[in-house]
């Protein structure tokens, strides 16, 4: 008996999950959801995910999809400016980026609860930001240690929340949503490298970038067959995230899982944001009987 009071409205979530290049697929996700009447009432992410949130909550999610669009190769690699203390990236190019193309409202100015995951480096604890400057924090939970450098915040070191909740199903309940969509980025293969099938030259724009800092092999035969120092960095990370997220899925399960076809997408594939936007968007399409099915909508 509820003493004839009203029944409330369930509070739905969106976990948005990590990983890297692929996150672009949240955009499709978001876009096929919002096409079926479906809308969150809290976004969480981690990692790319965060930034994808972020852009969602902000109202900026054309403006992001619109420069996802148009990313190429010369593009990526424009944004990376190049360091070896603390990581090879320091992420500052990508932080002005940023503030120069999107409004940095701030989290208690967004339509929507949000927050994002990170690590801190010092004691491995996972930290949830909600507070202050939303697009240092999503610089935080983007941090992947050996690329970026870590993300100064309140007296802590902080890398990408991929280490402690690469899905933050949990986050999303501890801000008050009843049910979760969650979006897993890795649950299609066990992680880690694959060799291409068609090898890149010798001469590519990566091996390029790399032989600048003395990171690339000169040897054009041996770079067609080993992965770079990039390469080796996201795909160990990717290994371990997986099996991180399987493990805390395991014990925080969401209402609805949605894992995207991306096994072809390699990670630091930037460039190939509509193939990640389209693939989100089918995911939905092919799940939408099971999401109105757990979220008790009608057909």
């Amino acid at each position: 008996m509820n003493g004839g009071l009203p029944k409330t409205k369930s509070r739905l979530g969106l976990a948005l999950g990590s990983g890297s290049a692929r996150g672009w697929a949240h955009i499709g996700v978001i876009r096929a959801l919002a096409e079926a009447g479906i809308e969150p009432d809290v976004v969480c992410g981690c990692s790319i995910g965060a930034l994808v949130g972020a852009a969602y909550v902000s109202g900026d999610l054309d403006r992001l999809e619109n420069w996802v669009a148009s990313l190429k190769r010369k593009d990526v690699v424009a944004l990376l400016d190049l360091t070896f203390n603390g990581g090879l990236i320091r992420g500052e190019k990508l932080t002005n980026f940023f503030r120069q193309h999107f409004v940095d409202h701030g989290f208690d100015a967004l339509a929507k609860p949000f927050a994002c995951v990170a690590t801190d480096l010092e004691n491995g604890r996972e930290i949830w930001l909600r507070e202050g400057s939303v697009i240092e924090a999503v610089r935080a939970s983007l941090a992947v240690p050996g690329l970026f450098t870590p993300m100064p915040h309140d007296g802590r070191l902080l890398v990408d929340g991929g280490l402690v909740n690469p899905v933050p199903v949990s986050l999303c309940r501890a801000l008050g949503a009843d049910q979760v969509i969650a979006v897993d980025l890795g649950s299609e293969r066990s992680g880690g490298w694959h060799r291409p099938s068609d090898p890149v030259p010798g001469d590519s724009w990566k091996q390029r970038l790399l032989r600048r800092v003395g990171l690339a092999s000169t040897n054009a035969a041996t770079a067609e067959t080993l992965p770079t120092l990039i390469e080796v960095l996201t795909a160990s990370l990717q290994i371990m995230q997986v099996r991180i997220a399987r493990s805390r899925l395991a014990g925080e399960p969401a209402d609805v899982m949605l894992t995207p076809h991306l096994a072809a997408l390699g990670m630091m594939e930037f460039h190939r944001g509509p193939e990640a936007i389209a693939e989100g968007r089918a995911e939905v399409e092919r799940m939408l009987p099971a999401i109105r099915h757990a979220l008790g909508s009608p057909e």
